[in-house]
């Protein structure tokens, strides 16, 4: 009986390991299938990863931005910086450019307004969007249509050319322009001190605005140029306001004795109620009894031409030498 049994016993252990071969090797079939069908998608995944990374503003915003940004809007002040890295937006408030050093570059750049256009905005398909302002319903509003970077156009120029070269991809550009623009102003100021400048000589910059308000200006524009470490000292008075990181501080005609320097500059204003204030100023014995007014150190420069952006520094490093051997 046992006999009869055994060829039987090895048949059906012959047909379960056949049975297990094929379970095997269809269950790796299958793996490699599935190996197959998955792994394009890892590779997409991982390639749209290549193209886009985190970045978190000054303000704490935090967004997937492209590595390298094709379509960008620019909403607010220092333009200059893009264009000094050789980026060119797609959309930017033209009304800013007006009258800028760099007017003539804006030539094919489409116009969003100021405050921005939304819907011009959604229209022009931008990849990315740099805004330099405060508004959080703004932010809102334009990290729906693209992602949203809020830039700190009121930091000092070497930490928002770094920052500005890290959001477009260009931080050995950053670097680099930095480098020969510090290489520019020693030169300036060197040729300055060889044609007559003394050390520790005091500078101030005034200007009007409308309702024959004048202003002492500090930590902005022209200003920044002018107190360089090689450069002019500000009077007492402006270093307060400079002390308390103020772009600029109102003042009356008062007081203007105590923070007008050994040289004054004065920015010609865009309003014409702003330039009949600074008529005015310029007759009266205010200013006519100024040590700088009667030592003729007293230089005039358009305002819109002394923005803080990178490319009208650079232009200032020109100028100022300039408008100091018209005295």
């Amino acid at each position: 009986m046992n006999k009869t049994r055994q060829p039987f016993a090895i048949l059906g252990m012959l047909f379960l390991m056949g049975t297990l071969l094929l379970a095997c090797s269809s269950n790796k079939n299958n793996q490699e299938s599935s190996a197959a069908t998955t792994a394009p998608d890892a590779q997409t995944t991982a390639e749209a990863a290549a193209t886009t990374r985190s970045h978190t503003d000054y303000k704490g915003h935090t967004a997937e931005i492209p590595v390298n940004p094709q379509r960008i809007i620019y909403s607010g002040e220092t333009y200059g910086d893009l264009l000094a890295l050789g980026v060119q937006a797609i959309g930017y408030p033209l009304s800013m450019g007006q009258g800028q050093v760099f007017e003539d570059k804006l030539t094919g750049i489409a116009d969003v307004g100021f405050p921005i256009n939304l819907e011009k905005t959604l229209e022009l398909q931008p990849d990315l969007i740099i805004y330099a302002g405060i508004d959080e319903a703004d932010y809102d509003a334009l990290s729906k249509i693209a992602p949203t970077i809020i830039f700190d156009t009121f930091a000092p120029l070497k930490e928002r050319m770094l920052d500005i070269g890290d959001i477009l991809g260009k931080k050995q550009e950053a670097e680099a322009w930095l480098a020969q623009y510090q290489a520019k102003e020693d030169a300036m100021w060197a040729q300055l001190k060889a044609s007559g400048i003394k050390d520790g000589e005091t500078a101030s910059v005034f200007t009007y605005y409308p309702g024959d308000r004048l202003f002492v200006m500090a930590t902005t524009g022209l200003s920044q140029v002018l107190y360089g470490e090689q450069g002019f000292k500000p009077t007492p008075a402006i270093q307060k306001v400079l002390d308390a990181d103020m772009g600029f501080q109102e003042i009356s005609l008062e007081v203007l004795r105590e923070y007008a320097g050994d040289r004054i500059f004065l920015l010609t204003p865009v309003a014409d109620e702003a330039k009949q204030s600074t008529g005015n100023l310029l007759k009266s014995a205010v200013w006519n009894s100024l040590p700088a007014v009667k030592n003729g150190y007293v230089y005039t420069q358009d305002i819109t031409k002394t923005s803080s952006d990178a490319t009208t520094r650079e232009w200032l490093l020109g100028e100022i030498p300039t408008m100091l051997g018209k005295q």
